[in-house]
């Protein structure tokens, strides 16, 4: 990889805010811009630019080496735009997490890392629904279940345990099920959001890990 090539490749899609466009600048095809991005994202180990089909916008790594990136007029039009974000993107961090999970485990995180980190200013969004991190301008998102494909970065970090429970009264009225198969056609109460989340087959798969005590 040419370093200076794909730093004019990077600076060109922040500042047109598109690959078509920079292509176009730099006389290269599209594909050849996205090659000397993702060149200049493994050399540094780090994401600089966030990919979905309507938007391109730069990470918060992204706004801080375009700050240092050696360009001529570097903040002119959108590039402008892009160094005002860098400075508010160090003082600021917005979070997404499930309503229930993020009250019991997120916040008491985010609340000890405000601690530590006063100068910074952080909101955290509750909610059951999948939201689009870049068009929503969420920096974090914590999920439960299965990840669709796509170009984000994940992490794993651990793992939840998913149980199935009856009343007594409702064992005394319908019987004990006999397998976990069973479980299919009695009428149940299923967690909507986390269920949706799950690959195709899935609740099937789980469903045969259940044992009756």
């Amino acid at each position: 990889m040419d370093r200076i090539d794909a730093m004019q490749a990077f600076v060109a899609v922040a500042d047109l805010e598109g690959f078509a466009p920079a292509a176009r600048k730099l006389g290269l095809s599209p594909s050849g811009v996205t090659r000397l991005i993702a060149a200049l994202e493994d050399r540094l180990g780090a994401r600089l630019l966030q990919r979905t089909t309507r938007s391109v916008t730069l990470t918060d790594v992204g706004a801080r080496y375009l700050e240092r990136a050696p360009h001529p007029g570097r903040c002119r039009g959108g590039r402008g735009r892009c160094r005002g974000r860098t400075h508010a993107a160090e003082r600021s961090l917005v979070v997404s997490a499930p309503v229930g999970f993020g009250r019991l485990h997120v916040s008491p995180v985010m609340s000890a890392y405000l601690t530590r980190y006063p100068e910074v200013s952080a909101e955290l969004r509750l909610s059951d629904r999948m939201i689009n991190l870049v068009e929503d301008g969420v920096d974090l998102a914590v999920r439960i279940g299965h990840l669709p494909d796509s170009t984000l970065v994940a992490r794993h970090v651990g793992e939840m345990r998913r149980i199935v429970v009856a009343s007594p009264d409702y064992l005394k009225a319908h019987g004990e099920p006999n397998a976990p198969a069973a479980i299919g056609s009695r009428a149940t109460i299923q967690f909507g959001a986390m269920a949706a989340s799950l690959p195709t087959g899935a609740l099937s798969r789980m469903a045969a890990r259940f044992a009756w005590r």
